[in-house]
This record gives C-alpha cells, sequence and structure tokens, in this order.
C-alpha cells in the first residue's frame, strides 16, 4: 500500500513515493491524492478557516477602498456621494462581467493542483490574462461616454454628469483592476492567501492617503473633489496590479507567466472563455441587480440615492465575508475535484455553508439594532440632510437583513458549483433570479405599489432568495453527484 500523508489545516492528502516514506510532506501543492479523505466537521472548518480568513480580509480590504470613498464623500457632500454612488455601481457591474476570466482562473487552477498539473496552471492564467485585457479595450467606451447611457436611464442630469467626469478618469482602473483580480485568483488558488491579503490592506491604505488628500486638498494637494476620488482609484489599481506581479514572478518562477506572454495559446484561451463567459455573466446579473436598485432609487432623488449609497456599503461589508468563504470553498471544491473525492466535497460544502449562516446570523442583528449609529458613521454630523438620509436608511438596513442569509447562501453555492466547474446552468438559474424575477419586483414594489426605497430593496430580496434556493440545490442534487460518478 503507498503511504500518504494529510496537512490537517488544509485537508490535503498527499500521495507519498517510497524515499518519501516516513519523511516531511514535500511539494505542498504538487500532490497526487488518493479518491478518499477523512476529515471530521471540525477539521473542515479549521482548514476553512485557515484558507478563508485571509480571502476574507482581502475582500474587506479591498471593499474598503470603495467603502472609502463613500465615507469621505460623504463627508465632501451629498450630491457627490449620490454621483459616486451612481458611478461605482455603473463600473462595477461592468469590471464584474469582465473579472468572470480571473474567477475561471481559481477553480482551473485548483484542480490542476490538485492533479498534480503544472503546466495547465501557467496556461490557465496567462489566458486570463489575456482575455481580461481583450475585455478591457471592449469595455473602455461604455466607460468614457458613459453621461448619454445614464441621461437614458432616467439619471438627474447633474448626478448623470459628476458620475461621468468620476468614470473618465476610473474608468482606465479597469485595467489594472482585472489582471489584478486574476493575479489574486491564481495565488488564492495555489493557496497563497497571505499575500493577498496583504497586498489588498496595503492597497486600501494608499486609497484612503490619496483620498483624503486630493478630496478635500489636505497636504498641499489641491481639492479635487469626486476628480480625487477617481484618481485615487486608479492609483490604487495600478500601484496593486504592479506588487501582486513582481510577487507573482519573484516567488514562482517555475511558472513564468509572462515568459512568451505575447504567443496565444488557443485551445486554453477557449477553455477559461468557455468557463469564464457563464461566470461573468452570472456575476454581472447579481450586480446588475443591484446596479438596476441604485438607477431606481436615483428617480427616487439624491437623498434616497445617498442613503442607498450607505446601506448597500454596509451589506457589501458583509458580503465580503460571504464572499472569502465562497472563494474557500471553491478553492477546496476544486481540488477535491481535480482528485474526484466526494465525499471530501459534500464534508466541507456542508461545512462551509453553516459557516456562512452564522455570519449572517451576526449581521442581521447588527443591521436591525443599531442601524442609525452604523449609517451615522457616513455623513456629516452636521449635515442638514443627514436626519432625512436616517430615516429613509433604517428602512433600507432592514431590507438588508432579510436578505442577509440568501446573500450568503447563493455566495457559497456559486463557489461550490465552481469549484466543481459547474457554470452553465448557475448562470440561468442567476438570470432569471435577477432579470426576471428581482428587477421587475423592484419596480413593481418600488414604484407600482408606492413602497418607495424600501420596495425597491424587497425586490432585491426576492431575487436574491430565489437565486439562493436553486442554486444550493442544483449542487446537492445534481453536481456533487457528478463528481461522484467521476471517482
Amino acid at each position: 500500500m503507498q503511504d500518504t500523508t494529510i496537512d490537517m489545516c488544509t485537508g490535503k492528502e498527499t500521495l507519498l513515493l517510497p524515499e518519501q516514506a516516513g519523511g516531511p510532506m514535500a511539494g505542498g501543492m504538487n500532490m497526487l491524492a488518493s479518491k478518499h479523505t477523512e476529515m471530521s466537521p471540525g477539521g473542515h472548518a479549521r482548514a476553512i478557516a485557515v484558507l478563508g480568513l485571509p480571502l476574507i480580509g482581502g475582500h474587506v480590504a479591498q471593499f474598503a477602498i470603495g467603502l472609502t470613498d463613500t465615507v469621505m464623500l460623504g463627508w465632501y457632500g451629498v450630491a457627490e456621494l449620490a454621483a459616486v454612488t451612481l458611478g461605482s455601481s455603473y463600473f462595477f457591474s461592468i469590471f464584474l462581467l469582465g473579472s468572470g476570466f480571473a474567477f475561471a482562473v481559481m477553480p482551473m487552477v485548483a484542480a490542476a493542483a490538485g492533479a498534480g498539473e503544472e503546466r495547465q496552471i501557467r496556461r490557465s492564467t496567462r489566458m486570463g490574462l489575456w482575455l481580461s485585457l481583450v475585455y478591457g479595450v471592449a469595455a473602455m467606451p461604455l466607460l468614457w461616454w458613459s453621461e448619454p447611457i445614464l441621461l437614458a436611464l432616467g439619471q438627474e442630469a447633474r448626478v448623470a454628469h459628476d458620475a461621468a467626469e468620476y468614470l473618465r478618469i476610473a474608468g482606465w482602473s479597469l485595467f489594472p483592476a482585472l489582471l489584478y483580480m486574476v493575479a489574486k485568483s491564481y495565488l488564492a488558488a495555489l493557496e497563497r492567501t497571505q499575500i493577498v491579503l496583504w497586498l489588498s490592506v496595503f492597497a486600501a491604505v494608499i486609497n484612503a492617503l490619496v483620498n483624503y488628500a486630493l478630496i478635500f486638498g489636505n497636504w498641499g494637494a489641491p481639492e479635487l473633489g469626486i476628480t480625487g476620488a477617481a484618481i485615487a482609484s486608479l492609483v490604487t489599481n495600478g500601484v496593486s496590479f504592479a506588487l501582486v506581479l513582481a510577487y507573482a514572478l519573484k516567488v514562482l518562477p517555475e511558472h513564468e507567466l509572462l515568459k512568451n506572454f505575447h504567443r496565444p495559446d488557443w485551445e486554453m484561451l477557449g477553455k477559461v472563455f468557455r468557463m469564464g463567459t457563464p461566470i461573468g455573466l452570472t456575476t454581472l446579473a447579481e450586480a446588475s441587480l443591484f446596479a438596476a436598485s441604485a438607477m431606481m432609487m436615483g428617480w427616487l432623488g439624491t437623498v434616497p440615492l445617498a442613503a442607498h449609497g450607505i446601506a448597500i456599503s454596509l451589506g457589501g461589508l458583509t458580503f465580503m465575508v460571504h464572499l472569502g468563504l465562497s472563494n474557500a470553498a471553491t478553492i477546496r471544491a476544486g481540488n477535491a475535484y481535480g482528485r474526484g473525492d466526494r465525499e471530501h466535497l459534500a464534508r466541507g460544502g456542508k461545512v462551509v455553508t453553516v459557516m456562512s449562516l452564522a455570519v449572517s446570523a451576526v449581521a442581521i442583528v447588527l443591521f436591525l439594532t443599531i442601524p442609525d449609529a452604523l449609517m451615522s458613521l457616513f455623513l456629516d454630523s452636521a449635515d442638514p440632510q443627514k436626519d432625512a438620509i436616517l430615516l429613509i436608511g433604517g428602512g433600507l438596513l432592514a431590507a438588508a437583513a432579510l436578505f442577509q442569509l440568501m446573500d450568503g447562501m447563493q455566495a457559497v453555492a456559486l463557489g461550490l458549483l465552481r469549484g466543481v466547474q459547474d457554470t452553465g446552468v448557475p448562470m440561468v438559474i442567476a438570470a432569471l433570479s435577477y432579470w426576471a424575477l428581482g428587477i421587475p419586483a423592484s419596480y413593481v414594489f418600488g414604484f407600482v405599489l408606492g413602497w418607495g426605497g424600501v420596495g425597491v430593496w424587497m425586490g432585491l430580496v426576492a431575487g436574491l432568495t430565489c437565486a439562493g434556493l436553486f442554486l444550493m440545490l442544483r449542487f446537492w442534487s445534481r453536481s456533487i453527484k457528478v463528481v461522484g460518478a467521476a471517482a
């Protein structure tokens, strides 16, 4: 019988050569695992925490970039906050569609690592970078000429103009942001999550400092308001990608990511495209639900839109935790998928789902008990519109509490499904949940029934609930069985 060793932090079981038996485990990612890896629920929870906490921290730090924009512009002025809320929603809808190629890299690299196929790691990462660049070129016109689009969507002229001014500068950050996402996925799939965390924290600090200088004109810098926030976004994303690329090239030279980078790998490009496009469309479907809600809140006026910006930032902060758990689920499911280990996949899936539910419970309590205190963090205490924003925002946070459970469920389910490289049907589920149910429900509740901002957010609840239920059903009823059959 061949000897194996199990890393109890990650749950990986590595096949040892005869001369290695009894010695230390060699080559963490270069393993040929057995079919079944026995781990208790506690072992899975520890493994997910070790892998997921740096990812969660990285996502929170990355989210802090947008959060900093929201907080500082909220201090600067309500009109500016409304414009950047609108512009950011527009930008991220475009960004998230393109990020599908980066998200595709994660399960592909994890599965290749689980199967010990080093060459596949390099090929999939390179073509993820290629497709991200091509997408950026195609998407830039939508960012450069955003004002007429926003006006056509019914936004107030001043808000649309200011949002477009923001996007003309911040839009260029699409390129480094997408490339950074690919590099992060590559490193995370190889379980180098600590560097992802620290680079994200460093980027958040840079963004805060540049924002503080350029929005308000501190430290001798010019006072640029929205334009300052846009410049900060561009600088932050550029520096982030430069640092993560430098790290990858220095620490993992064996993958030679940039060697002969100009040469296409059409076979792998097709694979990344076929997996990444459904992931991007799935992500876009959810993002467009939230972008549509921002557009509808804009129809209600500047104050409701500003309240929406704060509430969505708070809800987004808790979602970063779910997203980190989702990424950990993708990596661990991808490893199990590469080994054909269905039992390990099932146990891990149950544990990560329970962990997501626990996070949701904490968020629900906070949103329902201290909404004014949370929202006041984003507002100048002397702002004459503060009370109106708090009144609207309290109702929005109550609605956010309703969708916490299902927002976490759909995130974790998508992570598990991507780990087993099931992306087509989840895309359809997401499109129907968000576009066919969520967006129409937001309009009906908000405007036909006259419920206003809370009605718009109840549409979010409807879409996320539908997605969470059916994506979980997809994973447990079919996708996991395919892995079992392969085993």
